[in-house]
């Protein structure tokens, strides 16, 4: 399925308005709860670290999509976001020379930079300068993000890089041990998140979730690792496998791809003209003299849906063109009036147009290739089933009952306490410093099973109550640290089945809002 042919059909088929799980699908947002807190954290890191802050994860896992986020989280008047990419500036003069164009000075050096931004914070207005895709800057580079990331007396701007996870070990070089950066790792989307990801992408297309049953949810989550751009791929190719094994099945024997309808139409309308004229012939020759007759072939019907049908003079047919052979075909989209160009696979995770242009240049029209015929897949041949014998024999008969025992009192079991209730555990947790940290353990809709969690591991172990998509969550956190490097070191010495939930550190601050809105 990697023609344009093929990737109409797989539309027509599920009745989709566009691909749902193409790579950039113009305003689509996707932002699960999880990255809430990393957002936050990146806002506080901002205000009050002076280091360069790393933002890390796999190629598809979303980095992109927290840096538009931060970008527009941040208050234009008291913040300049100068954004660069790393495809086109992989040495430190491309890089700062955009640097500098986006603040509007000559000079594309470090110390002109930093003079500008000093400039900038006298009238009140801060820095951000966010680089995407910063594994593929040069070493040199680097060191001169380093360089403004510290700053000088005349000014400090803020430096975030969004980038794979090889660059912290470059950074760690370059940094000498000294401690000149902070990183921030990303973690994958849940199963609940995975099927929720899912659903805003078919609900984008005209469709709902239950086109994937909750065995394919899984599966994709499994397969995927929960990274929205494996998500994609894997979605994409689960619902391509279930329509050729359905058209398989519905036309046993025979090719297990057929044309599109409006190709399908297209032919039948072009044997009917076909015929028509062929019949006007006919009558035509049996009128004129037999000295006079022309033997005029009839045109044979055309069955390449790539080739639209040639006018002919001697017939009067009219020429038919079929629309979408050579060029993208328009669909209507939600709040975007731009062509959709559909692609044969997704690729990274869901960006919008703007981020498009902005990461290729501003060119938003590609050229594909003229479709390419798709092979029949053959069905596969029917399981045999094992025969039924035609006589079932009689059960034999059942053994007298035996006397039923006196019956024996049970002492009944006097119930556990349970633990302090998600507005008690608000008190503790609204004591902590918001700069500590803690580790987020599980989320639950039940209190019952957050109460049980915690009673079965220890008083390290509470929980709070916040509101996720406008139903109670329960989330349970272990410890309070003073700084997140403990936090990680702790979770090394947590049980394995607590480490199987992938606990991962957060401050007290993220927290306390969010208990906040949940009143």
């Amino acid at each position: 399925m990697t023609s344009l042919h093929a990737d109409e059909a797989f539309l027509d088929h599920y009745q989709f308005t566009h691909d749902p799980f193409a790579a950039r699908v113009p305003g689509f947002k996707f932002f699960p709860a999880q990255r809430k807190p990393v957002l936050g954290q990146l806002h506080h890191l901002a205000r009050y670290s002076q280091l360069l802050l790393v933002v890390t994860g796999p190629l598809g896992s979303g980095k992109t999509l927290l840096r538009q986020a931060l970008v527009a989280s941040t208050n234009k008047q008291a913040v300049q976001s100068v954004v660069v990419s790393a495809q086109g500036a992989t040495d430190p003069a491309s890089l700062l020379r955009q640097v500098a164009q986006a603040l509007q000075i000559q000079q594309a050096d470090p110390r002109a930079i930093l003079a500008q931004v000093g400039q900038l914070a006298l009238t009140g207005q801060e820095v951000y300068l966010l680089v995407d895709d910063a594994e593929q800057l040069s070493e040199a580079a680097l060191v001169a993000l380093l360089t403004l990331a510290a700053g000088n007396g005349e000014g400090r701007p803020h430096v975030f890089l969004f980038a794979e996870p090889e660059v912290i070990e470059r950074l760690e070089v370059l940094a000498a041990g000294e401690e000149r950066f902070h990183a921030i790792e990303l973690q994958p989307y849940s199963e609940d998140e995975t099927r929720e990801y899912l659903a805003q992408r078919l609900d984008g297309a005209a469709q709902g979730i239950e086109l994937i049953s909750d065995e394919q949810i899984t599966e994709i989550h499994e397969q995927s690792g929960g990274w929205p751009g494996s998500i994609n791929e894997v979605a994409r190719e689960t619902l391509i496998t279930a329509m050729l094994a359905s058209r398989g099945k519905a036309k046993p024997g025979g090719a297990g791809f057929r044309l599109p309808r409006k190709h399908a139409l297209a032919v039948v309308v072009v044997a009917i003209g076909v015929l028509a004229a062929w019949l006007m012939q006919g009558r035509e020759v049996s009128t004129e003299p037999a000295s006079t007759v022309q033997q005029v072939p009839a045109a044979e019907p055309q069955t390449d849906p790539s080739a639209p049908a040639q006018e002919s003079a001697s017939t009067g047919v009219p020429a038919i063109e079929f629309a979408g052979n050579n060029q993208p075909l328009p669909l209507p989209l939600v709040g975007d009036a731009q062509p959709v160009i559909r692609q044969p696979l997704a690729e990274a995770a869901g960006m919008s147009a703007g981020e498009d242009a902005e990461a290729d240049g501003g060119e938003s029209v590609i050229n594909l290739p003229p479709p390419v015929p798709i092979a029949p897949v053959t069905p596969s041949a029917p399981i045999a089933q094992a025969p039924v014998p035609a006589t079932v024999p009689a059960p034999a008969p059942a053994p007298a009952p035996a006397p039923a025992p006196k019956a024996v009192p049970v002492p009944v079991p006097k119930p556990t306490p349970a633990p302090a209730a998600s507005s008690a555990a608000a008190g503790w947790y609204g004591a902590q410093a918001d700069g500590r940290f803690t580790l987020q353990i599980l989320g639950t809709r039940a209190e019952r099973s957050a109460q049980a969690f915690v009673s079965e591991h220890g008083s390290e172990y509470r929980y709070f109550r916040k509101q996720h998509q406008g139903q109670p969550l329960y989330v349970v956190t272990y410890g309070s640290f003073a700084s997140r490097d403990a936090a990680q070191a702790a979770l090394r010495g947590l049980p394995a089945k607590v480490q199987a939930g992938k606990p991962w550190p957060r401050t007290f601050g993220s927290i306390k809002q969010e208990i906040a809105q949940s009143r």
